[in-house]
């Protein structure tokens, strides 16, 4: 059975140091917990920063391939318009060809 020390027993100045021993020990156990959350926001902190910044670059990507694809939508919108512009102008000569042909038959 291990001995107990009770406070009654112990004189003051006893009783005082080994209080203040208790309080410095309390002190630097809550120092070094205080040091390890620090530590562990600090490395969410970095996580969370290059989190974001690869979120941004991936963003930047798609704004930048958004882009490139609404140039190129464009571009085939100007080919379509250029297509049924040429294609117009194949019927009109086609009909101009039909009538001549028709009236050198008749």
């Amino acid at each position: 059975m291990t001995p107990t020390i009770h406070p009654k027993k112990l004189n003051a100045s006893t009783f005082q140091f080994l209080t203040i021993i208790a309080i410095i020990l309390s002190l630097n156990a809550c120092g070094n917990l205080n040091n390890e959350v620090e530590n562990k926001l600090n490395e969410l902190k970095n996580k969370s920063e290059s989190l974001d910044s690869l979120v941004n670059k991936k963003i930047d990507g798609v704004s930048k391939l958004d882009s490139l694809v609404d140039k190129e939508s464009d571009k085939i919108t100007k080919l379509d318009t250029l297509l049924k512009k040429s294609s117009s102008q194949l019927d009109s000569i086609s009909k101009k060809g039909g009538r001549y042909l028709e009236n050198m038959t008749h």
